[in-house]
């Protein structure tokens, strides 16, 4: 679970990354992004009922998706709202292949920082 500084919660922060031109994406994931003028990087995950009509399928994504972005949260740029949209293809993929396509997304959006 992130902390509440990084949470992207609020329906107008989150109307706004996904507005944004700003985005990259793979075949399991990508991120839609924006700055928010903060000191923090604020994040949500979305796994719709498309990837999966079980909800605990969506959930234990939901759940891997976030602790990969947990540990990478201190290498992530500052001040940026990030929305991680999940497709279908992440149910197949395990936790590694996901960490790895992830953090390729983040490294070609330059959000990654080293």
């Amino acid at each position: 679970m992130f902390a509440d500084k990084n949470r992207l919660r609020h329906d107008k922060d989150v109307e706004r990354a996904l507005k944004s031109k700003k985005s990259v994406f793979d075949a399991a994931a990508g991120v839609k992004y924006v700055a928010n003028n903060k000191a923090d990087s604020r994040v949500t995950v979305v796994v719709g009922t498309k990837v999966s009509k079980n909800a605990t399928d969506r959930n234990r994504v939901k759940r891997q998706y976030r602790e990969i972005i947990r540990l990478l949260l201190p290498s992530l740029k500052p001040g940026h709202d990030m929305i991680i949209l999940v497709s279908k293809p992440a149910l197949a993929l395990d936790y590694e292949q996901k960490r790895d396509r992830l953090t390729k997304v983040f490294k070609k959006s330059g959000l990654l920082v080293g």
